[in-house]
């Protein structure tokens, strides 16, 4: 049973070199992809006079993200798993591959990442402003469940390429299936509420531009749909079939 797998972890391990190497590599990973994904939004809007919300918009939105996340997840993945996402991070903590202790550290780093992104995006272009994550036509209980969907496939997705044991020659390819299924779910989503499914890279764009309207339902929405997505691969898919996946591992 994965709740029998989770673990708070040890204090030292709050500062042991390779938890603060991991959570380093997590900040620099979000960073990158939020700098990436927000810059295109930020290029886009000043390219075609705010067309950010328009099927043109939407696309380059899709494919900024896509690459940014495929490259963002590699550069990590070595160090600390790339999860670059808080939702992630959770979603491998109810699953029992992660302790409370070090996914703490990461969502601190995730969050970090994403606020010095958002930063740097504004000092570079000259006091652009970021956009934050709004509703457009949506009520926020439609976008909460628009959330919890796309963060549930996203986060199975991750734990099916790069978590399960038996994932095999499948895990070369985790990044470019983690970035496809993020675009895709843009393509799907983003109209209505910009398509987070990462509650950091709703949060630095939030904090830089002081816009807090609705932004419970990025936090909320996503960290439901990756620890369902989490709690069921686990369950379902590697506790009943093969052996546990080692912390030390993920």
């Amino acid at each position: 049973m994965p709740i029998r797998n989770i673990a708070v972890g040890r204090p030292e391990e709050a500062t042991h070199p390779d938890a603060l190497k991991a959570a380093l590599a997590e900040f620099i990973s979000t960073l990158i992809f939020v700098f990436a994904g927000s810059g295109s939004g930020i290029a886009f809007n000043k390219l075609t006079n705010d067309g950010a919300t328009t099927p043109a918009g939407l696309i380059s939105a899709s494919i900024a993200h896509a690459f940014a996340l495929f490259v963002a997840v590699s550069v990590g993945a070595n160090i600390s798993g790339g999860h670059v996402n808080p939702a992630v991070t959770f979603g491998a903590f109810v699953g029992g591959n992660i302790t409370l202790l070090r996914g703490i550290l990461y969502w601190i780093a995730q969050l970090l990442g994403s606020v010095v992104a958002c930063l740097l995006l504004k000092v570079a272009t000259g006091g652009a402003a970021v956009p934050a994550f709004g509703l457009t036509g949506v009520g926020v209980w439609n976008a909460v469940v628009l959330e919890i969907v796309m963060t549930f496939g996203l986060v199975y997705t991750v734990y099916a390429t790069a978590v399960d044991p038996k994932k095999g020659s499948l895990g070369t390819i985790a990044p470019i299936a983690i970035g496809f299924i993020v675009g895709a779910n843009i393509l799907a989503g983003g109209a209505f509420d910009g398509a987070s499914m990462n509650p950091a890279v709703s949060f630095g764009p939030a904090l830089v531009s002081w816009s807090w309207h609705n932004h419970w339902v990025y936090w909320v929405g996503p960290l439901i749909g990756g620890g369902i997505a989490g709690l069921v691969y686990e369950f379902f898919f590697i506790s009943h079939t093969h052996e546990q996946l080692p912390t030390a591992d993920y």
